[in-house]
């Protein structure tokens, strides 16, 4: 494979130090003495420069070694004592020094980021959602004076903080919490905060652009109603978290942000029009400078958009002057300018993937691209080989991210890129125009929606196939594996695919391995008696009923991740299905754990609450000739191998009080005993109903706890300590929003002296007898990460 010739490589090696440095300096900000010694080496190489140059003239030219040693040591010295300031600084002043006394204080500052409400943070008050608001503080008083600042907080506020708009300035009381990261501390707010400037002018206009974009494709089916303005200025408020699980199993979660790709559409757009408007010249360049300041602003000045801009203003000027030569050493400038102006971006996983992806598209789809050229049409080759290269350039940061490695992402990315252009400039057209004429942008931003659906389709087909993507460890060692592996790849595939056969062969091998399931050697291991499904943030128990038969317990809230599960497990029969309550992340799994088996009785919670979810189950069952029944209370049954006994609700509780405690609290709670284990499934029953269960039963000692509700932080800590229990089952989605399971809750367990697994991190989650006791094993993730 070429490489650029060794001259072409100064730039690339000065970022690459740059990177390092600022890696290093973010990570782990050095003492002063190092930065001395770094001052002080600078001083020495400049020293030593001089004295060369006197000698001789000529050593000086750019091109020499002392030159381009010189220069890494400044960028060295100057990345590392810039990133560590940066990050040692977001600790200090007077907001971190009033955080660190969790002192209430009455804050003055600048909204830079739009308001973003999360379900919970463990911070709302009942009924009300978290909102999560970046601040850039201008002024702060305490109790111990006032000060001018210009330190950045996170703001967990609630109610009316969801319509404070970007660039307004604000006034607020809180309390002040310590905060790990760029943000100098966590503020909950007291009350509502005070309007005390309005947003400027270009704040403002920027969201009359968004809400033309929204009020464009406002007719248009909901995913595609909340897509067309994720791709086209980065609001992804209204994107379905199921959807956005889709594109990350695809590898297409960079068309649900901006990226570069989004602004070289939209400025190839704009140039475009300009040429045919009549600019020329040096009037371009200013109309290209314009739209990517423009393009920021709608799009939001934060650092990934800076980033996409810098990422896309690369491509096009790469474009306009020869790519294939200059493009890497345009694609290092960028990088130098991004780390010089902001350091601790060398820690962004944005900024990797931006800089690996354009990198391999630059290096290695060119030759990749020539090689399949050999026997397919050109403009093919260039089709599959861009989204190839970028993908193999991305893999390893990917995996550290999400711990798989995707199977379907190159065919996935392949089959939208025709779409990704048209649906990006006329979403904008088409937003562009509603601001004036709503029914005109909507017409013109009607095949933009219909691009996003097919992109759509295509997200929730490549998600669906039976291995979208394999599990990979997230430990140093799997990625080190990993990295060299694609390494090898970007070096050799080009051997591969200028032969057709072989080409065809890796093809039809990749295509075998997304449609059907390895076999896991050695799962389920022989005497497990409880699994908890992987099946992102729901509920999935299964209980061992014999050969190719479980007992299960919920649906979890993704069809395809309880199905995988249950087909791990072996399970071909089902003679009880209990649903202890309606909630989406119980129920909406239904299909995964009916399709392809048989199923027997299906037990469900006495409250159809949510009425619209009990009518889809009731629905849904009926399709399959079953019917659901409310279990009878305090009757054990032997179902196979299994003995299960309903312990909740209470029978005598009546309707009207079942309704009003709410469906958590009239969750299904079961006592099962699998060959002498005994097993507590609490469904997701909160702290007034275990407390029932506790007067009702008494003291109720089992082997093995499923923790209610996710490991949420609202629980009866005694009635779970008092179970007895050696093992707790938490089962909770990766990276959820609503922060379970909590950590505290997790130490009480862990104090009582139970073992706990969460499959938020070891994935499907088994209890087995081993030698007359209890042991556990877990099975890593494989599929898409959880919500």
């Amino acid at each position: 494979m070429a490489l650029p010739a060794p001259a072409d490589l100064r730039l690339p090696w000065l970022a690459a130090v740059a990177w390092g440095a600022a890696l290093w300096g973010a990570l782990r900000p050095p003492g002063g003495g190092l930065l001395l010694v770094g001052a002080a080496s600078v001083v020495v190489a400049l020293v030593a420069l001089t004295v060369a140059a006197r000698r001789r003239a000529s050593d000086l030219s750019l091109t020499s070694p002392a030159v381009t040693a010189t220069a890494t040591l400044l960028v060295l010295v100057a990345m590392v004592t810039s990133a560590s300031l940066r990050t040692g600084g977001a600790g200090s002043g007077a907001v971190a020094e009033v955080a660190a006394r969790s002192s209430p204080a009455t804050v003055v500052g600048s909204v830079v980021s739009d308001p973003r409400p999360v379900a919970s943070s463990g911070f709302a008050s009942a009924g009300e959602r978290t909102v999560v608001v970046r601040v850039l503080v201008h002024r702060i008083t305490a109790a111990r004076g006032e000060w001018d600042v210009r330190s950045t907080v996170v703001v967990l506020g609630e109610g009316a903080w969801e319509d404070v708009r970007l660039g307004a300035t604000v006034r607020f009381r809180g309390v002040l919490a310590t905060a790990d990261g760029d943000a100098a501390a966590l503020v909950r707010p007291r009350g509502e905060p005070t309007v005390v400037g309005e947003p400027d002018v270009w704040w403002r206009a920027a969201e009359v652009v968004r809400a033309g974009v929204r009020d464009a494709v406002a007719p248009r089916p909901r995913d595609q109603r909340a897509l067309v303005p994720s791709l086209v200025v980065g609001d992804d408020s209204e994107l379905d978290p199921e959807l956005a699980d889709d594109f990350r199993t695809t590898g297409l979660t960079h068309l649900l942000a901006v990226s570069g790709t989004n602004l070289t559409l939209v400025l190839g757009f704009v140039v475009l029009l300009g040429r045919w408007c009549g600019v020329r010249g040096r009037g371009r360049l200013l109309l290209g400078a314009l739209t990517i300041v423009a393009f920021v602003l709608v799009a939001r000045s934060e650092p990934s958009v800076v980033r996409a801009a810098a990422m896309g203003a690369v491509a096009l000027l790469a474009l306009a002057h020869d790519g294939r030569r200059r493009g890497i050493r345009t694609l290092a400038v960028a990088v130098l300018a991004l780390l010089a102006w902001e350091p601790r971006m060398a820690v962004a996983a944005g900024f990797a993937l931006s800089v690996l992806a354009t990198a391999g598209i630059l290096l290695v789809a060119p030759v990749w691209r020539d090689a399949l050229a050999r026997w397919v049409p050109r403009w093919a080759a260039e089709a599959i080989a861009v989204p190839a290269a970028a993908q193999l350039a991305c893999t390893p940061v990917v995996a550290a991210l999400s711990g798989e490695v995707s199977l379907v992402a190159v065919v996935a990315n392949l089959l939208v890129a025709p779409a990704v252009a048209p649906a990006t400039v006329l979403g904008l057209a088409g937003g562009l125009l509603a601001i004036a004429v709503v029914p005109v942008g909507q017409l013109v931003a009607m095949p933009a929606a219909w691009s996003v659906g097919w992109i759509v389709v295509v997200a929730r087909w490549g998600a669906g196939l039976p291995v979208p993507s394999i599990g990979w460890g997230t430990g140093g060692w799997p990625l080190v594996l990993l990295t060299a592996l694609c390494v090898v790849a970007a070096l050799t595939a080009h051997r591969l695919l200028r032969r057709a056969r072989w080409s065809l062969a890796a093809a039809g091998l990749g295509l075998l391995a997304v449609l059907v399931p390895v076999p896991t050697p050695g799962w389920p291991p022989h005497g497990w008696v409880v699994a908890a499904c992987d099946v992102g943030q729901g509920d999935a128990v299964v209980l061992n009923a014999g050969p190719g038969a479980g007992v299960v317990v919920d649906a979890g809230p993704d069809a395809r991740l309880v199905d995988r599960c249950l087909d791990r497990l072996g399970i071909e029969h089902v003679p009880l299905l209990v649903l202890t309550h309606f909630h989406a992340d119980h129920v909406d799994g239904l299909d995964g754990v009916l399709d392809g088996r048989t199923v027997g009785e299906v037990e469900v919670s006495p409250v159809s609450d949510p009425a619209e979810s009990a009518a889809a189950v009731t629905a849904t069952l009926a399709e399959r000739g079953l019917s659901p029944v409310v279990s009878a209370y305090g009757v054990p049954r032997q179902v196979g191998d299994v003995v299960v006994n309903r312990v909740w609700p209470e029978p005598s509780a009546t309707p009207q009080a079942l309704a009003a405690a709410g469906p958590n609290d009239a969750s299904v709670v079961l006592v099962a005993t699998v060959r002498g284990v005994d097993v507590l499934l609490t469904g997701d029953v909160e702290p007034e109903a275990q407390r029932g269960l506790g007067r009702t039963l008494g003291a109720l000692e089992v082997d093995v706890l499923k923790v209610p509700h996710h490991g949420s932080r609202h629980q009866s800590v005694e009635w779970l300590t008092a179970t007895g229990a050696s093992v707790a089952l938490v089962s909770a989605g990766r990276d959820n929003t609503y922060g379970h399971p909590a950590p505290a809750l997790l130490d009480v367990l862990r104090g009582a002296g139970m073992t706990v697994l969460r499959t938020d991190r070891d994935g499907d989650s088994l209890v087995v007898v081993r030698d007359g006791g209890l042991a556990t094993t877990a099975l890593p993730a494989v599929g898409t990460p959880s919500p």
